[in-house]
This record gives structure tokens, C-alpha cells and sequence, in this order.
């Protein structure tokens, strides 16, 4: 192979369309553009603009609040725990924290704070470490006896 022999595929490069050159060609006089108009002009979009009728995102009411420094958590469940321990991805003898739940796959690794609630059946004793545990929760792993510990939420997480 030679530099003068190098080639595009075939059909990679599209030859570039020339408007506005005669009737003949079919793209020319408006070259495409219908006729007249701030859309036959370059350099205009019209988004929301319904012909002059109020447009819907005027119509509709505002609604909603999104507070700014809301935390918001990583959901385990009871359950969840449950079937990580009897499918061997979590092991009940160590402590489970974030690191474990991780690996278990059973939250990302975003950095976001774990809360841990009870849904599910749970019969493994567990010693979690979590950021948050619902009373539902706290009172099913301390009878399956079990125990929680709950850490501060990471700085990052509540802004």
C-alpha cells in the first residue's frame, strides 16, 4: 500500500449538496426552504412558539420545590440483605458496611449515604453499619440477632 493509493470506503464521504443553483437542479430559487420568512432565514429556531396561541409551558401551573441540600439515600432493604447472605455475596460473620454493599452489588458506588429499611424477611444476624436505619429495620436485625450502628452521612452527600 502505497500513500497515493489511500481511499474513503465507499459511501463514508456524501458529496456536499449545492443549492440555489437554477430550477433545474431541484434545490434551487428557495434552495429547499419553502418560501419567505423567519424560517427560510439562517440562524432562527422557533422552540416554543405554538402561532401565537399561549404557549403550554405558559398554561400549565409551576409546581414542585426541589430543596438544595436534601440527602438523598441509597435504598437497601431487609430482604435484599437476606438473599445477598444466602446467595454467598455478603458474608454474616463480618461487619456489613457500604464497602461490603458494593461488592455485594446491592448499592453504586456514587458515594451516597445508605439507609437501610424493612422490607423483606431477614433471619441472618447481621452487625450493619449504615448511615441511616428505619425503626422497622433497627427492630428486625436485633431480633434476628443482630445489631446497627449508625454513621455521620458524608459531607459531600448532604450538599
Amino acid at each position: 500500500m502505497r500513500l497515493n493509493e489511500i481511499r474513503d470506503n465507499p459511501g463514508s464521504a456524501k458529496p456536499r449538496k449545492r443549492v440555489g443553483r437554477g430550477i433545474g437542479s431541484g434545490m434551487g430559487k428557495t434552495s429547499g426552504r419553502g418560501v419567505k420568512g423567519q424560517k427560510a432565514r439562517s440562524g432562527v429556531a422557533i422552540k416554543g412558539f405554538e402561532g401565537g396561541q399561549m404557549p403550554i409551558y405558559r398554561r400549565l401551573p409551576k409546581r414542585g420545590f426541589k430543596p438544595r441540600n436534601k440527602v438523598y439515600y441509597e435504598i437497601v432493604n431487609t430482604g435484599a440483605l437476606q438473599k445477598a447472605v444466602d446467595d454467598k455475596r455478603l458474608d454474616a460473620g463480618k461487619g456489613i458496611d457500604r464497602d461490603a454493599l458494593v461488592a455485594a452489588g446491592l448499592v453504586r458506588v456514587n458515594g451516597a449515604p445508605t439507609r437501610i429499611l424493612g422490607k423483606g424477611e431477614l433471619t441472618a444476624s447481621l452487625n450493619i453499619t449504615a448511615h441511616s436505619v428505619s425503626a422497622g429495620a433497627k427492630e428486625m436485625v436485633q431480633k434476628a440477632g443482630g445489631s446497627v450502628t449508625i454513621e455521620a452521612a458524608p459531607v459531600e452527600a448532604a450538599e
